[in-house]
């Protein structure tokens, strides 16, 4: 099965939330709905900046949240819909580029977060279309989601004390994912190669 690779999945407090929120009967889908309505807000956050800037490290954080437990409950608890591939990967999308975008507006630097969103968007772009040319998914860094979302929560929490730190993080961001397309795009051209 091709899933992120995520230790936190294992976590008991990550199976015992997922356990308890199954028996809820909230659907997968609904969680990523959810995901999307916390990025909004999130968003809306970090435009506020200044001291704000830490509530919006917590809505990533509460975002990243959905996105696992929605996995967790579709798989672990049989919960899989006909669409859940499609609430997987377009929320994501989404909510990737809604945090992104409203962190160079907090920034000062609006085309930087414009920037990273693109580069987030093509990172997942080569991943799922390995998949769809029949290879395993790759989701290798050094910037896939789970480390984007960590370096602009570092970057959001200490902004809010220098700010000139949420442009390092978005710098950082950008050229990572430069890096992550790039690695993700010739290891594919090399599976592609070997497989014809």
């Amino acid at each position: 099965m091709n899933r992120r690779p995520l230790k936190t999945r294992s976590k008991q407090w990550a199976t015992r939330l997922a356990s308890a929120v199954a028996k809820t009967g909230i659907r997968p889908n609904q969680i990523s709905g959810l995901g999307i309505l916390i990025s909004i807000l999130g968003a809306w956050i970090l435009l506020q900046n200044g001291c704000w800037l830490l509530l919006g490290a917590l809505m990533v954080q509460f975002r990243l949240l959905c996105n696992m437990m929605d996995g967790l409950i579709a798989i672990e608890h049989d919960k899989k819909s006909a669409l859940g591939d499609l609430f997987n990967e377009v929320p994501d999308r989404i909510e990737d580029s809604l945090f992104l975008v409203a962190a160079g507006y907090a920034a000062g630097m609006p085309w930087v977060g414009w920037l990273a969103a693109l580069l987030s968007v093509s990172t997942a772009y080569i991943r799922l279309l390995g998949g769809s040319l029949g290879f395993e998914q790759d989701f290798c860094g050094p910037m896939a989601k789970q480390h984007r979302m960590f370096v602009l929560t570092v970057s959001l929490i200490v902004g809010a004390f220098v700010p000139e730190a949420l442009r390092v993080g978005l710098g950082l961001i950008v050229v990572g994912a430069v890096f992550t397309f790039l690695r993700r795009l010739l290891r594919l051209t090399r599976q592609m190669e070997q497989g014809s």
